[in-house]
């Protein structure tokens, strides 16, 4: 039980960083403020770098990980796109950052509690990723 909750928290993590970074990703060139554009490329690092450590542990595990589903993929990019279009300002991105802040930080704690047997190891990246999300959030908050 341990170790197959511990596969399926890291997988969860695999995905919503993927999001992460793919959020990040289509926004970047939108933001004309360097101090937000400086923010968003430390949390990519920040996301990248514990991007790498799931990787380790999941091919230790023998897993590949898990992309986000398709359809979460898209209709977070037509959500971007038509806000950007309505609205091509840093307190839109701000704004559609934070939302995909909160929503990686619920979809987290709900999958900390559900895959409660999982190691240590792998619920401390679970938290040190939801640590992330909030933080962005935070940052983000000045320019909405």
């Amino acid at each position: 039980m341990v170790e197959q909750d511990t596969i399926r928290l890291l997988r969860e993590c695999d995905a919503g960083i993927h999001m992460g970074i793919s959020a990040i990703d289509e926004v970047l060139d939108e933001v004309s403020g360097n101090s937000l554009k400086q923010s968003l490329r430390e949390s990519r690092s920040r996301h990248e770098y514990l991007q790498d450590e799931i990787d380790h542990l999941l091919a230790k595990y023998r897993d590949e990980g898990k992309d986000p589903s398709p359809m979460t993929q898209g209709m977070s990019w037509l959500k971007t796109r038509a806000k950007l279009a309505a609205d091509p300002s840093d307190a839109t991105v701000a704004d559609l950052m934070s939302d995909g802040c909160h929503m990686g930080v619920k979809s987290l704690s709900r999958y900390l509690n559900q895959y409660k047997a999982a190691d240590e190891t792998s619920k401390d990246i679970a938290k040190r990723l939801i640590s992330l999300e909030e933080e962005l959030d935070k940052e983000v908050r000045a320019y909405l």
